[in-house]
């Protein structure tokens, strides 16, 4: 397989420390993807391989494959299995799915996972997320940074064949998908609720029917289920699948209202990240879910006799740890990124994470993230006959602080302006009023006294831009402690939903 002799061949723009994303096909074709389909067959073989034949006697490694609705999706899929069957493993397709969906099949089965997605990103992109045996995550520094030495090595002299070319079969697993959902959060019972759906063209046009309505074949949960944009569409004709971006909700608000539905639930792209509006069509902040389901799984590990653990990335909101302590659970912080908080969930046995990008993790789903779960976990709570409270007045409670969002800067020199922003609080720093810490960037925190603030500065891992996050006990705080910021750093540039490391 000669792949694509004396074309360029390296992958340092599209490989990210997470995840594959580029243009298609400037940056991403069929010959690339066929190349890291054998460059993740030999890493699954020998994490050490150089792309030299395989041992006699080797294990046959297996691949799940799955695609979304981008019109690019099927031919590098198709591709890409042919790379991983040409180099002696065996690939299984599972066709259009969600992302969380071959995590299912990654972690049920235990076998590796490729995800074709751009998940957010518009149309002319794609990409890949990759995951280990198990739904385990595979970033920079746990196989991707040479899967991506190997596909730049058979780019440049082409792709050797194995003694043994792997097979290829094919797979349905919508239903049991589904099933598998519905068998960790039991709706039946509950009040009858009307849910709206936007799928904004995406993966969840697939799975939101299968799994809160009837589509699988399942039993009707009693659920009046109203679908916005199911229509898979690649070229996103309503709007972007992008639920950080604020006008990407209007859509679904208007829905909520119009129907006069109980909640609202927005899907990105490859329906692994879910946003939550309020019957009133309010947004309900992914740091309010993440404390409203994190109640509901450590109750239940405290009715089994345990302590439960709590991941949180360390720019969700305070009150994320303070409603788990108090609820005599454990708080964990990590770095922002898929690949991080996973690591940590199965470091600690975490029963549950979330991050400010609504994404959610679950122990009972292989430590992976699944949009869908919490969604579940979320009509479970609302419509639980003992809980009297809507949606918005739930939200309230568990929001008790302000904050600014996520908001970035495009910067000249981005270690130049994390010591601006330091110098702001020089004197703070030096008289021990606020906490510095560069777990994730820069974080000072006015937390322990009054009154209560903390920001965070993060720098992309690919742009010269830094990402600003505020929060404080009042407006008035966190919009002086924002502006003043942004000040200093000059002219900030609009929010553009970024949703760095996924």
């Amino acid at each position: 397989m000669p792949g694509r002799l004396g074309k360029v061949s390296d992958l340092s723009r599209i490989v990210k420390a997470n995840d594959i994303r580029g243009i298609v096909p400037e940056e991403l074709d069929a010959d690339v993807a066929r190349a890291l389909g054998a460059a993740l067959a030999d890493h699954l073989l020998d994490p050490q391989s150089t792309g030299e034949p395989h041992p006699d006697g080797a294990a046959t490694p297996a691949v799940a494959i799955g695609q979304d609705m981008r019109d690019s999706s099927a031919e590098l899929a198709e591709a890409f299995a042919d790379g991983v069957t040409w180099r002696g493993a065996d690939a299984v397709h599972i066709g259009l799915c969600s992302t969380d969906t071959l995590y299912y099949v990654s972690g049920h089965d235990q076998i590796a996972g490729a995800m074709f997605t751009a998940s957010h990103n518009p149309a002319h992109y794609n990409g890949i997320k990759f995951c280990h045996p198990g739904a385990r995550p595979m970033g920079s520094e746990t196989g991707l940074a040479h899967v991506r030495h190997l596909a730049e090595q058979y780019l440049e002299q082409g792709i050797p064949a194995a003694a043994e070319r792997g097979g290829v079969t094919h797979k349905d697993v919508l239903t049991e998908y589904a099933a598998y959902l519905r068998s960790l959060v039991d709706l039946r019972g509950g009040r009858p609720l009307k849910v709206v759906v936007d799928a904004g063209n995406g993966m969840a046009g697939l799975t939101a029917p299968a799994v809160l309505g009837t589509e699988a074949g399942l039993p009707d949960l009693g659920l009046d289920l109203v679908m916005v944009f199911p229509e898979l569409d690649g070229t996103f004709p309503n709007h972007e699948p992008n639920p950080l971006v604020p006008e990407n909700l209007v859509d679904l608000q208007a829905a909520v209202v119009a129907e006069q539905a109980d909640i609202g639930l927005a899907f990105d792209g490859d329906a692994d990240r879910c946003f939550v509006i309020d019957e009133r069509g309010g947004v309900v902040t992914p740091s309010a879910v993440t404390v409203i389901v994190a109640l509901q799984e450590l109750a239940a590990e405290q009715a089994a006799g345990r302590q439960g653990t709590v991941i949180h990335n360390l720019i969700t909101s305070r009150a994320v740890p303070e409603y788990v302590q108090a609820a005599g659970g454990n708080a964990v912080r990590t770095r922002v990124g898929h690949s991080f908080i996973k690591e940590e969930m199965a470091a600690h046995n975490a029963v549950f994470g979330g991050e400010h990008s609504a994404h959610y993790y679950f122990r009972d789903f292989f430590y992976a993230d699944t949009g869908m779960l919490a969604a579940l976990h979320m009509l479970g709570v609302l419509g639980d006959p003992e809980q009297k409270m809507t949606l918005s007045e739930l939200a309230e409670v568990h929001t008790p602080y302000v904050a600014s969002g996520e908001i970035n800067s495009t910067v000249a020199d981005v270690e130049e302006a994390l010591d601006t922003a330091r110098r702001l609080f020089a004197e703070d720093i030096d008289a021990g009023t606020v906490q510095v810490d560069t777990l994730d960037g820069l974080l000072i925190s006015h937390w322990q006294r009054s009154p209560r603030w903390w920001l965070n500065l993060r720098p992309s891992n690919t742009e010269p831009l830094l990402r600003l996050n505020v929060e404080a006990e009042d407006e008035d705080i966190m919009i002086k402690i924002r502006d003043g910021v942004l000040s200093a750093l000059r002219e900030p540039q609009p929010f553009d939903g970024g949703e760095e490391g996924h």
